[in-house]
Order: C-alpha cells, then structure tokens, then sequence
C-alpha cells in the first residue's frame, strides 16, 4: 500500500507559485493555479509568499497552502528601514532553497512580488523548469532581475526584448481569475446579494485591491451627489476603510455597500454599469475581457509612469476615460454623473473595450507551463 502510494506521489504534478504584495501581482498567480489544477485534478500546489502581505491571507481563502518568507522591497523614501535588507535576502534564499528541496517541485511559476524573486532563483538554481508572468509594459525589479535565470516569459506587449531574452518570450496577455465571469442569467440574483434594486444605475468603485487614497477622498466628497442622483454604490476602499469609517463616519447605507475588499468581485462586475478604477494591468485586463465602461485614474506612484501609458492606450481606443489623479477629488463625480446618465457612452465604452480583451490568456501561459514539464 506504502508503495503504490508513494508511486502516486511521485508521478503527480507540483507546482510552486509565487506572486504577491498587491493583487496586480497575486490575482495571475492565483489565476494560473486555478487553470492548471483544472487541467491537471491530482496535481499538488503551493504558494510561496511575503509574509505580512495580503497574500498570506488571500492564498489560503482560494484553497491553497502558502508559506511566508521574510521579504521586502527597497524602501526609497526612509533609507534606514534598508538596513536589515541583505539579512532578509540571505534568510529567504536559504528558506527557498529547502522549501524546494522538500516540495520537489515539476514547474515553479513567478508573477512578481518581493517572495518571487528568491524562490524561482533558488528553483532554476536546482534545475527546476521556470516560467515566469510580467502583467506590464514596464517590469518590475523581481522579473527584471530574474529574467536571465528563467525558461520562459510571458508578457502581454510586444516590444519587451529591452527587458528580457528575446528568445524567453512569448505574449500571452495577462491571466484574470475565471470566478469573474458570471453568467448573465442570474444577474437579479446579483443585485440581491447587494441588497440593490437592478432598475437603477450602480456605480463600482476599486483603487486597486489595497486602495488608492484620492479616489477615496473624491467618492467620500461626493457620496451625497450619488445620493441625490439614486446611484447604487459598490465601493473597495482598501487599506482605508478604517479611516474612512472612523475619521470620516463613512456608513453603509441603503443604496451603497462599503467594505475593505471585494471577495465576490464577479458579482459585483456583473452588476456594475460603470466602473472607477486604476489603471493597474490586472484591472484593465479584467475590465476588457468584462467589457465594462470605465474611468481610469492612473496612479503617479508607479515605476515609469506605467499605468497612464496603460490608460492612454484605452483613451486612445476610445474605450475608457481617463481623469489624472490631480484632478480626482474635483472632477470625478460630475464625470461619473455625465457618463452613467448616458447609456449611448456606457455602451460605447463597453462595445470599444472588448477590442484589448485576450479571453485565453490563463490558458495560453499553462499550454507554456505544459511545455515545460515536458522538457523535465
């Protein structure tokens, strides 16, 4: 019995992923993951994480085991907090290092984040086929640095041999989690899960999954505008939510749900006629393959100024309107009003949107993976 079990075992997939510290990065882990143990039932998955980063908490609650590292990024604006960095290095590396030494794994898969760069180094260091995801036209440093180690790249943009091994990439456009796209037939049962009523107009709100502060402090500036024009609020203040319900006396209401986090954000898409969101990868990647009407708020705090170059894109298309951060908190009500009253924009946004959508993206980053585990 021990050794017919033990043959299972060692016959059966493992995937190792890592990707983490916003949802930009952790939602494709969490995608691709979902689409392999789809394509392979008896395979066994583990996630590697940065502990005291959402996914250490998001992971568990998609059915998988995760494990923590002692990572972080380079912190720019307080130099001193810098100084313990190459101990946190050395002690993730070791820890890499004998997670995969126990795990044993066929594939291990990055998608950015502080814990992937340890990991799939130590992994392609142990000869462990690598994939690694970047979701934007910009890398981040983890991808940048791991680029030369890795098997293979997917990117969503041509172009990126400036950044990667020309002969490592393949575009694939960005995973998006299967569980948000919700069958249209039960919408009236989505509107009931919000307490909404379907005949009036309903406005989502994400600065991203750990908030963005501005369009914040513009929807808490103008909640009484949504009021008076009947707009159903679904709103993701992130980080925020305790300042916003404490400092500012923010309450749910009648026509309005407020929370942290968005855990059934398929139906809250499905719902929604107009979206305000970042311009994060991820979210613009959701929204098209959704082909919900948007206004995009590119944040100023990215490397490269990335997302305003993923807004314009879209503006560009005229598949999305995009409003600068600076001017959020003075204009962002008057142009949601002016938008969600007008079904000829929503739906010209909607129809303009679809055209950046790739639908089988998850799937064409795991047919990547299966090649790899074919080469092992």
């Amino acid at each position: 019995m021990s050794k017919s079990k033990h043959s299972e075992i060692s016959t059966a997939h493992r995937f190792i992923l890592s990707g983490g510290g916003t949802g930009g990065h952790l939602f494709p882990a969490i995608a691709i993951a979902n689409q392999l143990k789809a394509k392979f039932p008896d395979a066994e998955f583990l996630f590697v994480g940065a502990k005291g980063k959402m996914e250490m908490e998001k992971v568990p609650l998609s059915g998988y085991e995760i494990k923590g590292l002692w990572i972080s990024g380079f912190q720019r604006n307080e130099l001193w907090r810098n100084l313990n960095l190459p101990f946190k290095l050395l002690d993730s590396f070791i820890k890499s290092r004998r997670i995969i030494k126990k795990f044993k794994p066929t594939v291990a898969i990055g998608t950015g984040g502080y814990a992937s760069f340890p990991l799939l180094f130590m992994a392609s260091r142990n000869n462990i086929p690598t994939l690694i995801q970047e979701q934007n036209f910009f890398p981040g440093i983890s991808n940048k640095l791991l680029a030369k180690h890795v098997d293979k790249v997917c990117t969503v943009y041509p172009g990126m041999e400036k950044y990667f091994p020309k002969e490592k990439i393949v575009i694939t456009g960005n995973p998006i989690r299967a569980d948000i796209q919700l069958s249209t037939q039960n919408k009236d049962k989505y509107y009931e899960i919000f307490g909404f009523d379907k005949n009036k107009k309903t406005l989502l709100v994400i600065g991203g999954s750990l908030g963005a502060k501005t369009i914040n402090q513009a929807i808490l500036s103008g909640m009484d505008y949504l009021k008076e024009n009947d707009i159903q609020l679904i709103w993701q203040t992130g980080r925020y939510y305790d300042e916003l319900t404490e400092i500012h006396g923010v309450e749910t209401c009648k026509n309005c749900w407020i929370g942290s986090f968005i855990n059934n954000m398929g139906v809250a898409y499905s719902i929604a006629d107009l979206v305000v969101s970042r311009a994060g990868a991820i979210s613009i990647s959701e929204l098209a393959v959704l082909g919900k009407a948007s206004i995009l708020i590119p944040s100023p705090n990215v490397a490269e100024d990335h997302q305003t170059k993923n807004a314009m894109a879209l503006a560009d298309g005229k598949a999305s309107l995009v409003l600068n951060d600076k001017e959020a908190v003075e204009k962002l009500i008057p142009m949601v009003l002016n938008t969600i009253n007008s079904d000829h924009v929503l739906n010209e946004l909607s129809k303009n949107i679809e055209n950046f959508a790739r639908p089988e993206s998850t799937s064409e980053i795991v047919k990547e993976v299966e090649k790899l585990i074919q080469t092992k």
